[in-house]
């Protein structure tokens, strides 16, 4: 049985990775789950310099989900090289760095600092809605979509995914924005805007007021972005949003995934991506089902 996919040029052994900012960079699973089980591993977002993100409170649970106004806190890419590299270098498993910037110029600092380090792929986040200046602008404008990635293509050593935010009219626009840049991935979705208020305080339940939205509440709509987009490019897609079971993941597959993403079911349940793989392999032989590839975008 064959569970490995072919990823933007990258052999993955299987098509599950964890979603960036609900995994670390590995180290903190690592005690629960063996990473060598996972096709790669997605890191925290990584930025030129250290972030602090946003105020305190940024976290509150939803129905089906929950809201975080981290503002992507990481302490630097310099941090990242010395410290997280070498320690996921240690497993039999693909490196995913998740980059973020407020400008064009910090996205490709953070590129050309990797260029030479040994990761696998580059997946640049254009999308998260918590940081104010930069980020939410370039993923909601194919203008700018294209243009940044064509930007860090220039500079880029290893394949580039860009992440799509999915608080756009029309996610399929985007994807094509992305792939005339010369994006050879894309990656969805990332949190949807949302908002909580404390009737209790009256007052918001984030510091931020407004937070991204995951866990499976959100999954219907991935699930439809996921094919919309698919179906609007030739590039593949790794799918994520609300993914909890195997199930969930073979929705996301048969929508035209090559990839899905594991990120809030780690919270709750550390060996969620390592179940799902198993899940996929089950479902594989009971259903005769020798080769993965026949799943991906059978649903017309």
């Amino acid at each position: 049985m064959n569970l490995s996919v072919n990823f933007a040029g990258i052999t993955m052994k299987n098509p599950v990775t964890t979603a960036s900012g609900t995994f670390g960079s590995g180290a903190e699973y690592s005690e629960f789950v063996d990473l060598n089980k996972l096709g790669a591993v997605t890191t925290k977002g990584v930025s030129s310099v250290p972030w602090e993100g946003n105020p305190t409170p940024r976290i509150c649970e939803t129905y089906g989900g929950m809201l975080n106004a981290i503002g992507l806190q990481n302490p630097g890419v310099d941090v990242f090289v010395k410290r997280d590299i070498p320690f996921l270098k240690k497993y039999d498993t693909k490196i995913i760095v998740n980059i973020c910037g407020r400008t064009t110029e910090e996205y490709v600092e953070v590129v050309k600092r990797l260029a030479d380090k040994p990761v696998d792929l580059l997946e640049i986040n254009i999308s998260c809605p918590n940081v104010k200046a930069g980020g939410i602008a370039f993923g909601q404008d194919p203008k700018f979509v294209e243009k940044i990635t064509d930007e860090i293509k220039q500079h880029a050593k290893q394949p580039v995914m860009m992440k799509l935010s999915p608080n756009v009219t029309d996610i399929g626009e985007v994807a094509k924005a992305a792939e005339a840049g010369g994006a050879d991935a894309v990656s969805l979705i990332n949190t949807l805007t949302g908002m909580k208020i404390d009737i209790h305080k009256r007052t918001f339940a984030l510091a931020n007021k407004t937070g991204g939205m995951s866990g499976p509440a959100v999954k219907p709509v991935a699930v439809r972005m996921v094919y919309q987009a698919a179906n609007a490019v030739k590039i593949p897609v790794l799918g994520m949003g609300g993914i909890c079971t195997a199930e969930d993941a073979l929705e996301f597959i048969m929508a035209g995934a090559t990839m899905v993403a594991v990120g809030t079911a780690n919270f709750h349940n550390p060996t969620a991506a390592t179940d799902i793989i198993q899940g996929i392999t089950d479902f594989m032989e009971q259903n005769k089902i020798t080769d993965i590839r026949e799943l991906i975008g059978c649903v017309k």
